[in-house]
């Protein structure tokens, strides 16, 4: 039903903005109609395809190493309370630097290459998967470790089997924060500095003041964060199944 709500509205939307922009003779130097920005999308199609893979590419693998990242460091802020208070302060600090003032540090380190693009998503991405784990296991009920622990588990084990899967939820919160930000991300570390990808297809269009292509390019990362999204709720819905069927949740 939501699903449903969402598409009709997003219909909606682009026929007003169609209406508008014809009814108006709004340039599409200025503002494109949906029709514009579609016909510019499948003639540049064979040359934002391949960016878009790129991009792709260098957000996936990022996103993954910052839910690594990111679950290892909550695991880690909820075990010993000296690495919380040494090392959550300055991962904070971190994230409220913006993108473009340590964009120029990476390009020295790592030049044009998609590494840096990649090591900018994972952290940037990291955060928000650490503070939600860290927060999941200290909501976990005490209960369900002390009955663990009663049955003879390990410490380990039921940090690893009990209060994680308790926590998941909260966990896969924090990922699909961060999984919102991933192409995004990507892209604007491209647009500073790189040889490909979507953050240079974004530059030429820019430069060459064709605004339908700008358009597209904006759509194609939407769109490419909605599939990312969607995926990360598969998978939530493989590994934990339904929250309203999971007596643990």
């Amino acid at each position: 039903m939501r699903a449903a709500t969402t598409i009709v509205t997003g219909v909606v939307i682009l026929i007003v903005w169609q209406i508008w922009t014809d009814a108006a003779h709004v340039p599409s130097t200025l503002m494109p109609s949906p029709v514009a920005i579609a016909q510019a999308a499948g003639k540049s199609w064979h040359t934002l395809w391949p960016a878009l893979q790129i991009t792709g590419a260098e957000g996936i693998i990022g996103f993954i190493i910052a839910i690594a990242a990111g679950v290892a460091l909550g695991v880690g802020f909820h075990c010993s309370r000296l690495l919380h208070a040494t090392l959550l302060p300055y991962l904070t600090a971190a994230q409220t630097l913006p993108l473009i003032a340590i964009a120029p540090m990476f390009l020295i380190w790592f030049g044009f290459e998609p590494t840096g693009k990649v090591v900018l998503v994972a952290i940037f991405g990291l955060f928000p998967v650490a503070v939600q784990t860290v927060r999941g296991l200290d909501s976990v009920p005490r209960f369900y470790e002390d009955v663990a622990l009663t049955c003879g588990a390990s410490p380990a084990w039921t940090l690893w089997h009990v209060k994680l899967r308790v926590a998941a939820r909260q966990i896969f919160g924090g990922i699909r924060i961060s999984a919102a930000y991933t192409l995004s991300t990507a892209t604007t570390a491209e647009y500073l500095g790189a040889r490909k990808g979507l953050g240079i297809w974004l530059q030429m269009a820019y430069n060459s003041f064709r605004t339908p292509l700008i358009f597209v390019a904006a759509f194609a990362i939407i769109i490419a964060t909605g599939i990312l999204l969607l995926l990360v709720d598969g998978v939530e819905l493989a590994l934990l199944g339904n929250p309203e069927d999971d007596d643990l949740s």
